[in-house]
């Protein structure tokens, strides 16, 4: 049973709203003005409020500010009664959050259709609230699955610019980062590089050849010191169907990786150069976790992610230093000094 709590200060509308209610199969809590419907409100906690604009002590205006402003009554749908129907009352009233008015007087049956639509609204509204919280709990439960998997797995160590998987190959495992970044990246018959991917700690590299069977489409290789799992076929398919955690947590990182290329995509196709390398540094930043804002990255890698040449790449980064985007010391070390105007780069 749905509880309604009515503000009112009319003994007798009150009461008229009370028995419409109580007829409806609703529970309802009364108060008789906005001091005590306050009170009301916080210790019961009703599925919806009823309120009257104007009364003593406090107005509805004021309650519903309180209301609106507390944890534990800031989400119950709140209409307002009143007997004035000036634009200004509906424009206060909506600004501060109610979710309807309801004119005295009124009709029972006006009354009822206003109140059940709030309340079906709110119900819809929680159990978006209660899916979300679900999601999130199965990508814990489907993380804690993943690092378990990950620890029974083959565990080896690459240095930087080793080789995981070329080209051509043959998937037999999955791999997963433990620590470190590798780089994903096509070769032309020029021996051009385009990188395809970048990969962090907690992600897997060679899954989309190892769920289509068939050879991999793209080479694999080490940026950075890296230690990464080997998963077998067998291992990673048992999970993947018969545990709806992980399969949940997966599926989020597949369509994840998807909308990363379809992006890179887009950008390579119609960004200009510079646009191009401030996207590939705010990449490489984003992956590198960087919280001092520096990139230690190769200028081939650079410019290999952007699809460019090394030295359209160097000369992009000058600019970017004389415009007081980037700073680079002697050893070639990137830092980003205005992170914002990268991402706001135009064409």
């Amino acid at each position: 049973m749905k509880k309604i709590l009515v503000i009112e200060d009319n003994t007798d509308v009150r009461e008229n709203i009370e028995e419409i209610l109580s007829l409806s199969d609703y529970e309802v809590v009364t108060a008789g003005n906005g001091v005590e419907g306050i009170e009301q409100a916080i210790s019961t906690k009703p599925d919806l409020i009823l309120c009257d604009v104007m009364m003593p002590k406090l107005d509805g205006f004021g309650v519903l500010r309180i209301l609106s402003q507390k944890p534990e009554t800031n989400l119950i749908p709140f209409i307002f009664l009143t007997a004035k129907a000036e634009k200004e009352d509906f424009r206060t009233g909506m600004s501060l959050g109610a979710d309807d008015y309801v004119t005295k007087p009124f009709e029972p049956r006006d009354l009822l259709d206003v109140i059940e639509i709030r309340l079906k609204k709110s119900d819809q509204q929680n159990q978006k609230t209660k899916q979300k919280v679900k999601t999130l709990i199965d990508t814990k439960k489907g993380l804690e699955d993943l690092e378990l998997l990950a620890k029974k797995g083959e565990l080896f160590s690459y240095h930087k610019k080793d080789i995981l998987f070329k080209e051509g190959e043959i998937p037999r495992k999955l791999f997963y980062i433990l620590s470190g970044k590798v780089k994903t990246y096509r070769t032309n018959d020029f021996g051009k590089e385009l990188i395809t991917g970048i990969f962090k700690e907690g992600e897997f590299i060679g899954f989309n050849a190892l769920l289509g069977e068939e050879r991999y489409s793209e080479s694999a290789a080490v940026l950075e010191y890296a230690q990464v799992s080997f998963i077998s076929k067998e291992a990673f398919y048992e999970l993947l169907h018969t545990n709806s955690d992980f399969s949940t947590l997966f599926i989020k990182m597949l369509s994840a990786n998807i909308r990363e290329k379809e992006s890179r995509l887009v950008d390579l196709a119609y960004s200009s150069i510079r646009k191009r390398i401030a996207n590939a540094l705010l990449v490489f930043h984003q992956k590198y976790h960087s919280t001092n804002n520096k990139i230690d990255v190769l200028r081939d890698d650079l410019a290999s992610l952007a699809g460019t040449t090394k030295e359209s790449a160097s000369r992009t980064l000058t600019d970017f230093k004389t415009e007081k985007l980037i700073d680079i010391d002697r050893q070639g070390m990137i830092t980003i000094i205005n992170k914002q105007q990268l991402a706001q780069m135009q064409n």
